[in-house]
């Protein structure tokens, strides 16, 4: 992946709504979802869905497939490996072991992403 790409993909990951869409398909895996499902889980109205869609599927995370009268969306798996690719290349100088989290200590909570 390239500078501009991985700064279009972050771009639109930016965006809290966008994001929850991505992590949904991701999570769908490869069957994907329908629009209106989605819309569903987050409680987004059509129009708004449509937009952050639009613009998920514009810096190439994500593509949707005609099936008949409805659109099944995909998270795009082989740019979102291309994205932590690129973010992780190189990596700690080329030392991954460097790369790894610390262990926790006894008394100290692990902090991650919700």
């Amino acid at each position: 992946m390239e500078l501009n790409a991985a700064t279009t993909a972050l771009a639109a990951l930016g965006n809290p709504t966008r994001l929850s869409i991505f992590r949904l398909l991701v999570e769908a895996g490869p069957e994907g979802r329908i629009p209106g499902d989605i819309a569903e889980v987050l409680s987004l109205p059509g129009a708004t869905l449509s937009f952050h869609l639009k613009e998920l599927a514009l810096a190439g995370l994500i593509a949707g497939e005609a099936q008949g009268r409805r659109i099944v969306y995909r998270a795009d798996f082989v740019a979102m490996n291309g994205l932590v690719e690129f973010l992780t290349h190189n990596c700690c100088g080329g030392d991954e072991s460097q790369c790894r989290p610390p262990k926790p200590t006894p008394g100290t909570r692990n902090r991650r992403m919700a």
